[in-house]
């Protein structure tokens, strides 16, 4: 084992609070949010509605959280809903939304592109059966960016198109845009652009924004309404939550810096490519490696002082805001100089 400090390209979540997010939650105006609202956490809330281009927005503690809220307030129990092959809601949150919001899910195939269904599958998959006995179906989950794929995007032409398809076939639609400001980095559009037509959005505070933890879910001002109560329901109600509000505050400002991360990500699918590494090119800060043998690769990468994780059957390195391009070149370094 290296005795050289760790880089650490698991996820994006381990960053740590710098000095002015840790400024700014120690001189937050708290309130308790659970009896009369937090007033921290109603500014973070009412801006990230704002940025999502939607009525109003919650705070939760995970987006896992935030995911489980709306579906199981779009589901009937037994309903069934569609989701990308490899979606968080389907592969990443322990079954939540079949054993809690009681939904029955039905993965669609990539035919559009890598974590993209076409808007052709989504009509074909949502159209009604006709028997009493047939599965309802009656919400579309979209991912944007979508984890498994490498954190590909769906630009505001297909999610338009998959709303519509959604929406002619009677279906809510629901995005999981815990990543969803890495998109608009990619794509160069404001965030409200990729999720137009949606009745529900989550997005990640915690994630590449930095903040120390927190999401929020974003619909009308009548979802959220509802949201909150459930909310309570599973335990995510806070009470001095503007501490943590504040840290989504500074998140926020300035999200444009996602691209240093998207760039050290192409610096380092590069780097290992030109070492004979399989790498999917990326599109944001998500490289995928495919190796013949994920273990036996995580294991060895770990002996150089270079942390990652599994995906999907390949290795996964997510930068962030606490790695830079110096970092970047030391893993190519340690790298090359160990094969």
């Amino acid at each position: 084992m290296t005795n050289t400090a760790p880089i650490d390209l698991r996820s994006d979540t381990v960053t740590r609070p710098d000095e002015r997010m840790t400024a700014a939650m120690a001189d937050a105006e708290v309130g308790d949010d659970v009896l009369d609202r937090d007033p921290t956490m109603r500014e973070l809330e009412l801006r990230v509605a704002e940025l999502l281009g939607t009525e109003d927005a919650l705070w939760v503690p995970s987006g896992t959280m935030g995911n489980l809220i709306a579906l199981s307030l779009h589901l009937r129990r037994g309903d069934r809903f569609l989701a990308p092959r490899g979606a968080h809601v389907l592969t990443h949150e322990l079954g939540s939304a079949a054993w809690l919001a009681g939904g029955m899910p039905e993965p669609l195939s990539w035919d559009a592109g890598p974590g993209r269904p076409s808007a052709r599958l989504v009509r074909s998959e949502s159209a009604d059966g006709g028997g009493y006995d047939s599965l309802r179906s009656s919400l579309l989950c979209l991912e944007n960016t979508h984890n498994e794929a490498g954190g590909a995007v769906i630009p505001p032409d297909e999610h338009a198109q998959l709303v519509a398809a959604a929406r002619d076939n009677g279906l809510r639609v629901h995005v999981d845009g815990a990543r969803i400001f890495n998109a608009a980095v990619a794509l160069g559009v404001q965030p409200a652009a990729l999720t137009v037509g949606a009745d529900t959005v989550q997005t990640c505070l915690s994630k590449g924004l930095g903040a120390p933890v927190g999401s929020a879910v974003a619909g009308s001002g009548e979802f959220v309404e509802e949201a909150r109560r459930m909310r309570k329901m599973l335990g995510g109600g806070v009470r001095q939550g503007g501490v943590l509000a504040a840290a989504g505050l500074v998140a926020l400002e300035g999200f444009d810096r996602l691209r240093s991360d998207h760039d050290n990500a192409a610096r380092l699918a590069t780097g290992l490519t030109e070492l004979g590494w399989n790498v999917t090119p990326p599109r944001t800060n998500i490289v995928l490696a495919a190796v013949p043998d994920v273990g036996h690769s995580l294991e060895w990468l770990r002996g150089l002082g270079v942390l990652a994780v599994p995906m999907a059957g390949r290795v996964r390195f997510v930068t962030h805001r606490d790695v830079g391009p110096t970092d970047i070149d030391e893993v190519l370094r340690r790298v090359g100089n160990a094969s």
